[in-house]
């Protein structure tokens, strides 16, 4: 906000509780999730470990800690049991499902990362990943126009690829939100979900995208690697491409019988580290950038692509 960066979005309609707790009868709970009217609730897996979600506005203080008054009264209303807790093991958290992303994810000298770029409910658990996509980006980038090696320009492709993926997971926690209500409607469409999740390709494509494994950045090149992030490439000697990745730099994995594409990267120096490998798998070569994406990528000897590529994201020669 002091940077004068809109925070659009959607307004929360539900207040989620999480925690562990002592209770005096745990049998009146259904294990799993259970749906009423009110909202719905979840009891384990662990023993103690309950979720209530009431569609309700968040309380105005959201900072206040949650009392066990306050989970029970919320858990019984969704439950429809006189569920008794005796106590909380460690403090209870209290969460809700407003979605919303910065207009810009840079602001001059301001980058936003994380939760200062994006908020959203907790279902899926794709916060995490999403904040570490973030970092992963930003930070090379950061790096390389601070060390003199890069033009300050790099850092607008980070907006212009992290944004949208986090538009992405927005949209994929409000639907969810769609399908947890209580009402008729919304339980219509969990059966049809489950349906679909029952199946291997629905489930597949399901932990996909929750994942994260799918994205892809908007990059030059046609190969189905380029954009997205570096699978588990395997090399002859047993270890994998990320093994060599600990450096911090750029990767460029070569299969030709020459080298032919660890000399035009020769004069990038360090800041490419080039490994030979004499698997006759596919790709026959790639390109990672530090953030783990790949940059290019080519099932042939021609090297077009490699040299631009060096040039937009490793900056000019040394």
């Amino acid at each position: 906000a002091l940077a004068g960066i809109d925070f659009p979005g959607t307004d929360p309609e539900l207040t989620g509780y999480m925690a562990l707790a002592e209770i005096e009868d745990p049998s009146v709970l259904a294990e799993g999730w259970g749906w009423t009217p009110q909202g719905a609730y979840r009891y384990g897996p662990q023993p103690g470990r309950v979720v209530a979600v009431e569609f309700v506005a968040p309380p105005a203080d959201r900072s206040t800690p949650v009392t066990l008054e306050e989970l029970q009264g919320s858990l019984r209303r969704v439950s429809g049991t006189d569920i008794t807790l005796t106590a909380l093991r460690g403090e209870a958290s209290r969460w809700s499902d407003n979605a919303r992303q910065a207009a810009a994810y840079r602001s001059g000298r301001v980058l936003l990362a994380g939760d200062s770029a994006h908020v959203h409910s907790p279902f899926g658990g794709q916060g995490l990943n999403l904040g570490f996509g973030d970092a992963m980006n930003l930070g090379w980038k950061l790096g390389a126009v601070v060390a003199g090696w890069a033009p300050e320009g790099l850092l607008d492709t980070y907006d212009a690829e992290r944004r949208p993926l986090g538009a992405w997971v927005l949209d994929w926690t409000r639907a969810q939100i769609g399908v947890l209500r209580g009402d008729p409607k919304s339980a219509a469409l969990r059966e049809v979900l489950i349906d679909l999740l029952n199946t291997p390709d629905g489930a597949t494509h399901a932990v996909k995208k929750i994942s994260g494994v799918t994205q892809r950045v908007d990059l030059p090149g046609t190969h189905p690697l380029t954009g997205r992030y570096v699978p588990d490439l395997w090399l002859s000697d047993g270890t994998r491409l990320v093994d060599h990745g600990h450096h911090g730099g750029f990767l460029l994995l070569d299969r030709t019988p020459n080298s032919t594409f660890t000399h035009l990267a020769a004069p990038w120096g360090t800041r490419v580290h080039a490994i030979p490998d004499d698997s006759p798998s596919t790709p026959l070569a790639v390109l990672v950038r530090p953030d783990g994406v790949v940059a290019w990528a080519t099932d042939t000897t021609d090297p077009s692509g490699l040299e631009a590529a060096l040039h937009q994201w490793a900056g000019s020669p040394s």
